[in-house]
């Protein structure tokens, strides 16, 4: 019974050293997941104000930089296209007038200031309405759709932003104008109209999108 209760002491004690050599462990893995812990909280606090943050801010600055100035190139160019239409829409209806002595709309070119018509001045201007001539409906809409595409970088895909340009141009030049424009500026708005079509027929094939 003494060597059972002997037994029984030494397993007490190893039960003893046990749980305290258990407890330094459990103690000490402890402290090592809170260490492990708080690095890694530290780690989270660092790549929060980290290099790579910085430049994705400065990637996405730059990326809204770009759009601002892309849309406001756009914009610049449509204006450029409203212009150049409304002048060479006022210049055709002026030829068109003094070439066929149009007394409906001469009461509007001598509002221009100009009050004198010498036979050159007639002669040149019937020669620039005529179907080759500079004013005419052929070479005119040529002009604003070489104007469009230049404006564009010859791409298709802004064809119809430049088109309703060149509408809003045609509208300034009638309220410039005083009215509705001589007939051969209607006839070079239908052909102008035509010309953007054909240019855009090739993204409309590719990108039914276009149409709707």
């Amino acid at each position: 019974m003494s060597t059972i209760n002997g037994l029984g002491s030494v397993d007490s004690s190893l039960y003893m050293q046990n749980s305290t050599v258990q407890g330094s462990t459990q103690k000490a893995a402890d402290t090592k997941e809170a260490k492990e812990a708080a690095a890694k909280e530290q780690g989270v606090v660092y790549e929060a104000s980290s290099g790579a943050d910085k430049k994705t801010d400065a990637i996405y600055s730059d990326r809204t930089q770009i759009i601002a100035k892309m849309k406001a190139d756009a914009a610049q160019a449509t204006e450029n296209l409203r212009s150049i239409v409304e002048k060479l829409m006022l210049g055709q209806s002026k030829a068109s007038t003094i070439a066929l002595d149009d007394d409906e709309n001469m009461w509007k070119f001598l509002a221009s200031g100009q009050f004198e018509v010498d036979p050159e001045t007639k002669a040149q201007a019937q020669a620039d309405i005529a179907e080759d001539g500079y004013w005419g409906v052929e070479k005119t809409s040529d002009r604003i759709l070489d104007f469009a595409k230049a404006l564009a970088g010859n791409d298709a895909g802004k064809a119809q932003e430049l088109l309703d340009a060149f509408k809003e141009g045609y509208k300034q030049a009638e309220k410039t104008w005083g009215g509705k424009l001589p007939d051969i500026s209607k006839r070079t708005y239908e052909a102008v109209e035509k010309k953007f079509n054909e240019w855009m027929k090739p993204v409309e094939e590719t990108d039914p999108s276009k149409t709707e």
